[in-house]
């Protein structure tokens, strides 16, 4: 299991759900794992998770990705701590207010576009010669098919969220980033997390398949042979019945 072995992989939201599933899964591939989420406790449990199933130590970054001027500088720092960055993993996410278009604020607009949409595009930014310079950079970025795919009441700002970030992650695989780099979107399906228990709260968490079934899918998307380019990727995450 030494897929992702010498490779170093950042990820965003990697202190719980998806994220902590992914990061823990890289690290059982070998790779060098910088986790990137606000709280530190979180952060340190995690790696403390992946340094006892014996993978490497991972660099922790306590960062708020909502503070977009504290991102430009994430690319400097990773190539003085690592000399490189081959896999990018954009998570980081937040449910924002369930209300009718209406009645949303300005602040859960701001909140919620700065997060799915301004974050990713600061990373893009500051991480896109890191990729370029690896010999198979990899950026993936999740999306939220039940939010893009149909029309739901009280879902406009999440949902519009989620579509312009699949719009300007698509247009990034589009604009030539190298033959060594391949760029996609992955739609894992329902899993059991807080973002979902707080969307769905009448809902049977234990109908509902834990993140890490679909962390293989990553580290498919993450290895060096991948060849799949700008696309949405679906997971294979479903409820159970």
């Amino acid at each position: 299991m030494t897929r992702l072995a010498g490779r170093t992989a950042l990820i965003t939201g990697a202190s719980r759900g998806l994220g902590a599933a992914v990061a823990r899964r890289f690290a059982a591939e070998g790779a060098q794992v910088v986790l990137l989420a606000r709280t530190v406790g979180a952060l340190e449990a995690v790696d403390d998770s992946i340094q006892q199933a014996g993978g490497l130590p991972a660099t922790l970054v306590p960062l708020d990705l909502t503070q977009l001027e504290t991102i430009d500088s994430l690319g400097p720092a990773i190539y003085e701590r690592h000399g490189r960055l081959d896999i990018l993993v954009g998570n980081a996410g937040v449910l924002g207010a369930l209300a009718p278009v209406a009645a949303s604020t300005p602040r859960a607009w701001h909140l919620t576009y700065t997060l799915h949409v301004l974050a990713n595009a600061r990373l893009i930014g500051t991480l896109d010669r890191l990729l370029r310079q690896s010999d198979a950079g990899r950026a993936i970025f999740v999306t939220d098919g039940a939010a893009t795919e149909a029309i739901t009441p009280f879902w406009g700002l999440y949902g519009t969220s989620k579509i312009a970030l699949e719009y300007l992650v698509r247009t990034y695989a589009a604009e030539g980033v190298g033959p060594n780099v391949r760029v996609n979107l992955v739609d894992p399906g329902p899993m059991r997390t807080a973002l979902r228990a707080k969307a769905f709260p009448g809902e049977r968490r234990d109908s509902l398949p834990l993140p890490e079934s679909v962390a293989d899918l990553f580290v498919d998307l993450a290895d060096p042979a991948c060849a799949r380019h700008g696309e949405i990727v679906k997971g294979n995450a479903k409820a159970f019945v």
